[in-house]
This record gives C-alpha cells, sequence and structure tokens, in this order.
C-alpha cells in the first residue's frame, strides 16, 4: 500500500490521467515520424567511425569534472573552433544539452534594468531561464516583430534603460513555422541590442551548408545563437555561438556551465565530424527536402495546412483525439506520436509529423493516407 507520503504524487498523476495528460515512456516502434534525427545521422557510419578513431587515439568516454576545473579537453576546444569557423562566428561554447545551454542564456546575459522580450510559444528551457533573470520579462505574440517592437517602446516608455534582449526560436519545434530572423535582428540592431536565437530544429537543414536560419547574421554582435547537436546533427549538446566577450561572460557567471560536469569529450568528438558531414554532404539537405514538398503536396490534399518544413503538425483540439489516432498510427506501423497540453496550447493537441531521411517517399505517402483514413475515423 502506497504511504501519505506518496499519495500527493498519486493524486496529481491521476488528474493528469483524468485529463488525457498522463504520459509515459513508449519503446521505439515502427517507421520514425517521431525523432529529430532530419538528416539521418545519429546511426551514420561516418560518425561511428569518428567516434572509433577518437577511443583509438585515446580519447575519454567521460570528462571527470567541470569544465573550469579538470573537465576542460582538447576535443572541446577543437570543437569549439571548428564550430565557431563553420558558424562564422567569433566564439563557440559546448554545454552538455540545448536545454541547459538556452536556460544559461536567459538566466546570466540579461542584467537587471534589462527587458526580454520573447515569443509567445518559445520552448520551455528558455522559459525556465527567464525564472532565474533578474530582467524585467514581457511576451509577444507569436512571430510578430512588431509586437516585439511595441514592447521594446512601451519599457523604454517607462522609463527602461537597459537593454533589451529578443528570445525566439528560428524554427518552432510544434508548429515547424519559422521566426521573422531578418526582421528581429534589425531591431535589435536599431535598438542596440541582442537576438536571443534557438535554431536547435534549424541547424543542419537550413542556411548555407546548414548554418541555420539566422546564418546571414551570424558574426553580428547583436546575434547570440543556440545549435542543438542532438536533433540533425545525430550527437548530443549544444554549441552556443556568439560574439568572443558574450561567450567569455557564460565561462565566468552561466551556472548551468560552470556547476556541471563538462559533456563527454568523445562526443565532441563526434559533433566535429556530424559538422564535416553537414558541409560535405548538402545531397541529405536536397533529399530531406523532397520528403518535405511531398509531404506539403499529401497534406493539402487532405485540405491539411502544410508547414513547409520537417516538422508538420496535423491539429485535431481534444487531447484524446490525438491519442485515439497516434495509437490508430503505430498500430499501423508508423511512430507518430500525439503533443497535448502543455506543450502545446489548450485545444490544440495534434500528432507531429516530423519527417526524417529515416524514411523513404513511398512511407510518407503511406503515412499522410493513414492519416485522412484516420481523421474520417476520429471525427465519427
Amino acid at each position: 500500500m502506497t504511504g501519505a507520503r506518496l499519495r500527493r504524487f498519486e493524486a496529481a498523476l491521476e488528474t493528469l490521467g483524468a485529463k488525457g495528460r498522463r504520459r509515459a515512456l513508449e519503446g521505439r516502434s515502427g517507421r520514425d515520424f517521431a525523432s529529430n534525427d532530419y538528416l539521418g545521422l545519429a546511426a551514420s557510419p561516418r560518425l561511428a567511425g569518428a567516434v572509433r578513431e577518437a577511443i583509438e587515439r585515446g580519447v575519454p568516454v567521460g570528462a571527470a569534472g567541470s569544465r573550469l576545473l579538470r573537465g576542460n579537453h582538447p576535443e572541446h576546444e577543437a570543437l569549439e573552433a571548428e564550430a565557431a569557423a563553420f558558424f562564422r562566428c567569433e566564439r563557440a561554447l559546448y554545454f552538455g544539452a540545448g536545454f541547459s545551454a538556452n536556460v544559461a542564456l536567459a538566466a546570466t546575459l540579461p542584467q537587471r534594468g534589462d527587458l526580454v522580450v520573447h515569443d509567445e510559444l518559445i520552448h520551455a528551457s528558455v522559459r525556465d531561464g527567464l525564472r532565474l533573470t533578474r530582467a524585467e520579462v514581457a511576451s509577444a505574440a507569436h512571430n510578430d516583430a512588431g509586437a516585439v517592437a511595441d514592447a521594446i517602446a512601451g519599457w523604454r516608455a517607462r522609463g527602461g534603460t537597459g537593454t533589451p534582449f529578443i528570445a525566439v526560436e528560428s524554427l518552432y519545434s510544434m508548429d515547424g513555422d519559422c521566426a521573422p530572423v531578418a526582421d528581429l535582428v534589425a531591431l535589435a540592431e536599431r535598438h542596440d541590442g541582442f537576438l536571443l536565437l534557438d535554431e536547435a530544429h534549424a541547424t543542419g537543414v537550413f542556411g548555407a551548408s546548414g548554418r541555420g536560419l539566422g546564418e546571414p547574421f551570424e558574426g553580428h554582435e547583436a546575434v547570440i545563437a543556440t545549435h542543438t547537436c542532438g536533433k540533425a546533427l545525430g550527437c548530443s549538446g549544444a554549441l552556443v555561438t556568439g560574439p568572443a566577450p558574450a561567450i567569455d561572460f557564460l565561462i565566468n557567471r552561466a551556472r548551468p556551465f560552470i556547476y556541471a560536469t563538462a559533456p563527454s569529450p568523445l562526443m565532441a568528438s563526434a559533433v566535429r565530424e556530424a559538422l564535416r558531414i553537414v558541409a560535405d554532404e548538402p545531397e541529405r539537405r536536397a533529399a530531406l527536402g523532397g520528403l518535405v514538398a511531398l509531404a506539403s503536396d499529401r497534406l493539402e490534399r487532405l485540405g491539411l495546412p502544410d508547414s513547409g518544413t520537417q516538422i508538420q503538425p496535423v491539429v485535431l483540439g481534444p487531447a484524446a483525439h490525438a491519442v485515439a489516432l497516434a495509437r490508430r498510427l503505430r498500430a499501423a506501423g508508423f511512430d507518430c506520436r500525439a503533443i497535448r497540453p502543455p506543450t502545446v496550447p489548450e485545444g490544440t493537441s495534434r500528432l507531429r509529423i516530423s519527417l526524417t531521411l529515416n524514411v523513404d517517399a513511398p512511407t510518407v505517402d503511406a503515412l499522410i493516407g493513414a492519416i485522412g483514413e484516420g481523421l474520417l475515423e476520429v471525427a465519427a
């Protein structure tokens, strides 16, 4: 029998279950429409070979300490140098996860007296970082540069004299739509501020040589980006890129960096190779673009909106509908997951179709056909 001390957790789980929000871990099964392995690099022979070669030359699995203690390894520094060259910025800093990188940026860079304006759909990692900031925080309507400008103007009118920060995702993970990056960079520069650009789902897929949607603006003083390594790059960790003073400030003040064991040097070796693959094999991006075009066409034939990117949401509304359709698809051999609140707003539960090179065109066609059939059943 469960003790009274645990009853609080059980009660909360029962409430989640009643709302259709209780989650459980599920194993991998069926064709991949759920992962973020967009370029199919996670099981790449080149990545595996790079790891084997690193082991043979003595690169350790574990860092065994913080970067500021004994955990700093030549592989970390080599990755950061290569990443700075790849993204054409002054400096790069390697974090163990994209979540901790975003928490570090949001919590550390804005200071008391500053303002952070974030997109209303910004990732949970940035929101958690903003809970720790001493700056004023404001939300702006999704992908609305005018709303961001109005928030900054209102803050100035109230006497704000610090530095404005704008925090957005370049490609949104649940809607698959893209931020007006050029307008936001111009706005940050006009106000002598910064754009914190989360490139998690764009790195490797968009921009010249897969450098992301912010690629034309990397190297600008106003732009500080997070490039996640665990999605299209097929590895783990994240690279924060930007001007040298900002990176040095993170090394000195960012608690998620200072007090965390450094990422695996072996993984740093793998990320180095992933960046090289992205540069060397543009055909991967082209192939993914072909799958996106196919999915867009098939979704439009069903009367469903398409995002035009590798993330295609099918919004169903009630959580129960999304869960039921996801189960039907998994039974048919497609791993396509339901996304429910609080990850997405109430009443917008959906399927999140993630297009990757782990599937081919006939499989994409078959999935969307199965979705069409499933929608008729759910509607009935």
